[in-house]
């Protein structure tokens, strides 16, 4: 599956936990979970951990070894493969050590 999307600002949640994410909107209600992405911006591609936020109707993705200001430019994620469920957390812990976990079972996938 291939989305494309103008990144916007977040809530800056995954920044504060380690991770940042590039946000853009995700129109289909269906999707859910985190997967194992490719993301494409100006013509270059970057590895990704993607979460399917469907309450908040966002495609985010952190790119793995990228940190740069991304906001404003278009952006195409395509999903690999899923990686678990989507799931809630009852601490920024228990969420900083999944979205660790989730990280390096992308880094799995794409080696």
């Amino acid at each position: 599956m291939i989305f494309k999307g103008i990144i916007h600002h977040g809530h800056g949640t995954g920044k504060k936990l380690g991770f940042p994410t590039l946000n853009i909107p995700l129109e289909d209600e269906a999707l859910s979970g985190i997967y194992a992405a490719i993301v494409t911006i100006k013509g270059s591609g970057y590895h990704a951990a993607a979460y399917a936020d469907t309450k908040r109707k966002l495609l985010e993705a952190h790119l793995l070894h990228f940190e740069d200001d991304l906001y404003g430019l278009e952006a195409r994620i395509e999903l690999q493969k899923k990686i678990r469920e989507d799931r809630h957390f009852e601490s920024d812990e228990e969420l900083k050590a999944a979205i660790a976990a989730d990280v390096e079972a992308v880094k799995a996938y794409f080696t």
